[in-house]
């Protein structure tokens, strides 16, 4: 067991160390989300998804002006 861990030290550590960033990125994502923020670091007036994205947003009404 020893001599696999010595013999692939590099691998664990680069591992450990790319879990690590992937952890911090979903941490940050989940905070963004729950302040209402966007994801993608722009505001949401010009986005496609817009009415879709937010459970919060009221739909538009459509055929009336």
């Amino acid at each position: 067991m020893l001599s696999w861990i010595g013999a692939n030290i590099g691998s664990i550590l680069i591992c450990l160390v790319l879990l690590a960033v992937v952890a911090l990125i979903l941490r940050s994502l989940l905070r963004q989300k729950k302040q209402g923020e966007s994801s993608c670091g722009c505001g949401c007036a010009h986005c496609a998804m817009q009415g879709a994205c937010h459970s919060g947003a009221k739909p538009q009404a459509k055929g009336r002006a």
